[in-house]
């Protein structure tokens, strides 16, 4: 399926599932934000790695607005839903002051995989903040994570994420 998406650009990876609470201070993502609640419509978030918009992003849902403050600026919270590619960018839309994308979503199968495998890097990454002295919480039994469960987690850059 390909369709057009407002699009919101952050130096950010947002996995599908993942919770990411935003603060939203930009007249043209004030908008976006407005009309995609309004409307009950998701919205692209593109991660932007050395100052160049990547052609992957997910596509995320408001999941509640926490605070409206008295300049405009808000709190929100959003999940992500799926994975998409940019195949072109639309900066300029009628009316409107963000930008947009024509989007497709590549398969992105949500099953567990290999679950041995799986098992193994989760083993590793647990191993790994054991070395470091850092604690994590999954917020999951094991055999429930999925890749983008323990992403974040591995010790990947932005561009590798």
């Amino acid at each position: 399926m390909t369709n057009f998406i407002p699009i919101f650009p952050l130096a950010i990876v947002v996995y599908p599932g993942e919770k990411a609470h935003l603060h939203i201070f930009e007249a043209r993502y004030k908008q976006l934000v407005h009309e995609c609640h309004e409307n009950k419509k998701p919205f692209g978030i593109p991660t932007v790695a050395n100052n160049r918009l990547q052609e992957m992003g997910t596509l995320v849902e408001i999941t509640d607005i926490v605070e409206t403050y008295e300049n405009g600026e808000m709190d929100i919270k959003t999940q992500g839903l799926k994975v998409f590619r940019i195949l072109e960018m639309i900066k300029s839309v009628p009316e409107k002051l963000y930008s947009g994308a024509i989007v497709n979503y590549p398969d992105n199968d949500d099953d567990a995989g290999n679950r041995e495998l799986m098992q193994k890097v989760i083993n590793g990454v647990k191993e790994l903040h054991r070395l470091l002295n850092i604690s994590k919480d999954f917020k999951k039994p094991d055999s429930q994570l999925r890749s983008y469960d323990v992403a974040h987690h591995a010790g990947l850059s932005l561009e590798e994420e």
